[in-house]
């Protein structure tokens, strides 16, 4: 398999990517719900954040779950093309990745509070 390098990379890079948010947004729920929430969030930090630095940490803390719902869901369909069977290990593998998600959004509502009520 040839390696590509500079822009070729980029750009057969960025298609990658743009494939992987084309899928998660068709296969995953969770993300489709967490697209609908930014929707939403990312206008309200211009609007209700006061810095350019409160606004910036609202936007980060918003992508940041975006980021962990698309390692979560990578490593879901990893664990699902092992195998369809149960396995401890899997079922641990999946929890690890919701709870990631969990955090993520425990995080991005704990930024939101801050800025906005301390």
């Amino acid at each position: 398999m040839q390696k590509h390098t500079g822009f070729t990379h980029l750009f057969k890079a960025t298609i990658y990517s743009l494939q992987g948010l084309k899928a998660a947004f068709k296969y995953e729920a969770g993300f489709r719900h967490e697209v609908l929430g930014a929707i939403f969030l990312i206008p309200l930090a211009f609007v209700l954040g006061e810095t350019k630095i409160e606004i910036a940490l609202m936007i980060a803390s918003v992508l940041m779950v975006f980021v962990t719902e698309l390692l979560n869901s990578g490593l879901e369909a990893i664990v699902d093309r092992v195998g369809t069977e149960y396995h401890e290990l899997s079922g641990r593998a999946k929890d690890l990745g919701s709870a990631a998600v969990f955090m993520a959004m425990v995080t991005c509502a704990v930024v939101w509070a801050i800025i906005l009520f301390l």
